[in-house]
C-alpha cells in the first residue's frame, strides 16, 4: 500500500452527456507487485518487503477506459517504470571462514601481503564496509586496510618477520558496514568475522650483526697490530653458513685499522694520533660464505684516547703594559693557558716565574689556582727612559702523567699614564717630547703651520697673476697685434692672440679698437724715422721700418712674430704687397690710403708725398 505514483487521463468528450467521459484505471501488466485506484489513478505497492537485491526494475502498463470501464469504451495506455531504491537491510558477509596467505620472511614493513573480500549485496554507500583484525594471537606484527575502488582488505606488514623465530600467525578478521540504518536493526548485527592463517616462507637471508652499532677506544701511539675489539654476525637460516668480515673501503682513514675476515677482529694498522684525528668512523661488512652476495654492515665508531704528550701554553698571545707611576702588587695582566691534550678529568695547570727571573725585583706571578695566573708589579714606578720592554719568562706545567711544562716570555711595556692608570702613550718617540707638550697641543702647531704655507702660495700665485698687464686700447696706436712668445701660435686657425676679421675687413678696424698684446716695462726710447726717399719701393720701406724696431726695445712685436698669411677675400684694399702686384710702380694709385683712418694716416701721407714728388706728374 506504499504510495508510488498518480497517473491522469483526460477525454475530449463531454462530461456532461452520459459517461462518455468518465474514465476508469486499470493495470494491465505490473501484478501482483503494484496495484492502482481505479477512480484517481493513484498507484500503489501490492507486495509487502520488496527486495531490491532480488528485482530492481519494474514496467508497469496502465489502461484508461472511458465509458465507467464497460463494454464499448474507448481505451488508451502508458508505461510506467519503476525502480527500486537501496536501504541497508543486508549486512556484509565472508564467502568463506578461513583465508591462508604466505608471506616471504624478507617482506619489507609496510609492504601489501594479501587481501581478503567480505560480499555485501548493497549498493553505493551502504556496501562500504570496514576491516579490523581482532586483538589476539598474531595480530600486532599486522595491519588492514580497506581499498577503497574494491571494498577489499588488504592486509599489510607492521614488522619484520623471521621463519627462525615464528614460522605461522593467526588472526581473525572483522568486516563491518559504516553506514548503518536504524530500520534495520531488528535484522541482526550488520558484521562478519572470518580467520586469516599466515605461513611464513623461509628465505635465504644475509648474516646479522650482534649489535646495530659497535663503539670501541684505544689510546695513541699504540704499538701496530694491537688488537682493540671484535664485531660478531650470524647466519640465522637453517643451513647456517660461515660469514666473512671485510672494512668497507671509502677514504683514506680506513686504512688505519684492519679486520681478521673469519674471526672479525679489529686491530690498528698505523699509529693513531688523538691531536690529528680524536675519532674514527667507518664501515664493516659481513657475508655468507654460501652466497657472497647477501652482506649486511655495521657502523663502527673509534675514539682514540689521548696521551699527556704537549705541554702547556699561553692560549693567546698577550700585551701587557705597565704604567710609570704603578705601585707594588698591582695586577697588569692576567693569563690563561691551553693544552693540546685532553684529559678526561679536565686540566689543572700551576704558573711560576722562571728560576732567573725570581731573582729579579720587577714582577711576579701570582697562581689564583684556577687555570689563571696574575702578573704582579714588585717595585715602586718604571722609566721607559731607562728601559721600556722587560721580558718576562713564565714556567706552565699540567697535572697529568707525566707531567709536562713549557716556559713562555711575555713582553711588558711601559707606558705614560694619568693619575688614574689610565694610558696615554707607549710611542718610543713620545719619550724625547717636552713634558708638558700634550699631542692636541702637536697637532695645533701641525695645523698653523699648513695654513701659513697655504697663504704663502696664494700670495705667489696672486702676485705672478698681476704681472699679466691687459692689452693696449690706444687708437692711435698703429702697430700690430701681437702675442705673448711664452705661448706658440696655431697658424690661421689661432684667433685668440688677434682678431683675424680685422685682416679680412677693414671697415672694422674701427670698431676693435682694444689690443691684446702686453705692453712692455721697459722704457720708451725715443724713435727715430728715416724719411723715405724718392721712388722707394715698399719693399725697401718695410725693411727700413723692420731694422727701426729691432733696435727699439719698446716697440712690438715683444719677442714674437704673427705672421699674416691670408689677406681675404673681396677686400676693397686689395693687396699692399708690391712684390705680387702685377701693375707697376706708377700704375699705383695711393689715394685710398687716407680713407682708412687715422691706423694708415702715415702711410697715406708717405705714399701721398711720393706721388706729388713724381717729376712726370709735375710736367
Amino acid at each position: 500500500g506504499a504510495y508510488v505514483l498518480q497517473v491522469k487521463a483526460t477525454d475530449a468528450d463531454d462530461p456532461t452527456y452520459g459517461n462518455s467521459a468518465r474514465v476508469v484505471y486499470s493495470i494491465l501488466q505490473g501484478q501482483p507487485y503494484f496495484s492502482i485506484d481505479p477512480k484517481t489513478g493513484v498507484i500503489r505497492t501490492a507486495l509487502p518487503n520488496m527486495d531490491r537485491e532480488v528485482k530492481e526494475q519494474y514496467q508497469v502498463l496502465i489502461q484508461a477506459k472511458d465509458m465507467g470501464g464497460q463494454l464499448g469504451g474507448l481505451a488508451g495506455t502508458t508505461t510506467v517504470n519503476i525502480t527500486l531504491t537501496d536501504v541497508n537491510d543486508n549486512p556484509p558477509r565472508f564467502p568463506k571462514s578461513i583465508f591462508h596467505l604466505k608471506v616471504p620472511e624478507t617482506s619489507h614493513v609496510g609492504s601489501a601481503i594479501g587481501r581478503i573480500r567480505a560480499v555485501d549485496p548493497d549498493f553505493g554507500k551502504n556496501a562500504e564496509i570496514e576491516y579490523n583484525i581482532v586483538p589476539g594471537d598474531g595480530g600486532n606484527l599486522f595491519d588492514i586496510t580497506t581499498d577503497e575502488y574494491t571494498q577489499e582488505g588488504v592486509i599489510k606488514l607492521k614488522k619484520p618477520l623471521d621463519f627462525e623465530t615464528k614460522k605461522a600467525y593467526t588472526f581473525k578478521v572483522e568486516a563491518s558496514n559504516l553506514h548503518l540504518d536504524h530500520r534495520f536493526h531488528s535484522v541482526g548485527p550488520f558484521k562478519d568475522t572470518a580467520t586469516v592463517k599466515i605461513n611464513v616462507l623461509d628465505m635465504d637471508e644475509p648474516p646479522v650483526f650482534s649489535k646495530p652499532t659497535y663503539t670501541m677506544e684505544v689510546y695513541e701511539d699504540t704499538p701496530v697490530g694491537t688488537i682493540i675489539g671484535a664485531v660478531t654476525a650470524q647466519d640465522l637460516d637453517a643451513g647456517s653458513s660461515s660469514v666473512r668480515y671485510f672494512i668497507d673501503w671509502k677514504n683514506d682513514v680506513d686504512s688505519y685499522f684492519t679486520i681478521d675476515a673469519t674471526e672479525g677482529t679489529i686491530a690498528t694498522n698505523e699509529l693513531l694520533d688523538r691531536e690529528s684525528t680524536a675519532q674514527y668512523n667507518f664501515s664493516i661488512i659481513a657475508s655468507k660464505v654460501s652466497n657472497p652476495l647477501l652482506t649486511s654492515k655495521v657502523n663502527v665508531i673509534i675514539n682514540v684516547l689521548d696521551v699527556n704528550e704537549f705541554p702547556p701554553e699561553i692560549s693567546v698571545p698577550y700585551e701587557t703594559s705597565v704604567c710609570e707611576n704603578a705601585k707594588p702588587g698591582q695586577v697588569i695582566q692576567t693569563i690563561t693557558a691551553a693544552d693540546k691534550d685532553l684529559s678526561p678529568a679536565g686540566q689543572r695547570f700551576s704558573f711560576k716565574l722562571s728560576s732567573e727571573a725570581s731573582n729579579k725585583s720587577n714582577f711576579t706571578v701570582h697562581d689564583y689556582r684556577n687555570n689563571t695566573a696574575g702578573i704582579e708589579t714588585r717595585r715602586n714606578g718604571y722609566s721607559r727612559r731607562q728601559q721600556e720592554l722587560y721580558f718576562l719568562p713564565v714556567v706552565i706545567e699540567d697535572s697529568s702523567y707525566p707531567v709536562q711544562s713549557s716556559t713562555n716570555t711575555l713582553t711588558i711595556r711601559v707606558c705614560r699614564c694619568d693619575s688614574d692608570g689610565t694610558i696615554q702613550s707607549c710611542n718610543v718617540e713620545a719619550i724625547f717630547l717636552p713634558v708638558g707638550l700634550s699631542t692636541g697641543a702637536l697637532i695645533a702647531i701641525l695645523l698653523c703651520i699648513v695654513i701659513l704655507l697655504v697663504i704663502v702660495v696664494l700670495y705667489v700665485a696672486l702676485r705672478r697673476q698681476k704681472k699679466k698687464d691687459t692689452l693696449m686700447t690706444s687708437k692711435e696706436d698703429i702697430r700690430d697685434n701681437v702675442i705673448h712668445y711664452d705661448d706658440e701660435g696655431g697658424g690661421e686657425e689661432d684667433t685668440q692672440a688677434f682678431d683675424i676679421g680685422a685682416l679680412r675687413n677693414p671697415k672694422v678696424i674701427e670698431d676693435n679698437k682694444i689690443r691684446r698684446d702686453i705692453k712692455p716695462d721697459t722704457l720708451r726710447f725715443p724713435r727715430h724715422r728715416a724719411p723715405a726717399e724718392d721712388n722707394t719701393d715698399i719693399r725697401d720701406f718695410i725693411n727700413q721700418r723692420l731694422k727701426e724696431n729691432d733696435v727699439d726695445p719698446s716697440a712690438p712685436p715683444y719677442d714674437s712674430l704673427a705672421t699674416y698669411a691670408y689677406e681675404g677675400n673681396g677686400s676693397v684694399a686689395e693687396s699692399l704687397s708690391s712684390i705680387d702686384s702685377l701693375t707697376t710702380e706708377a700704375d699705383q694709385d695711393y689715394d685710398y690710403l687716407s680713407d682708412w683712418g687715422p691706423r694708415f694716416k702715415i702711410l697715406a701721407d708717405m705714399f701721398g708725398e711720393e706721388e706729388s714728388y713724381n717729376p712726370d706728374k709735375v710736367t
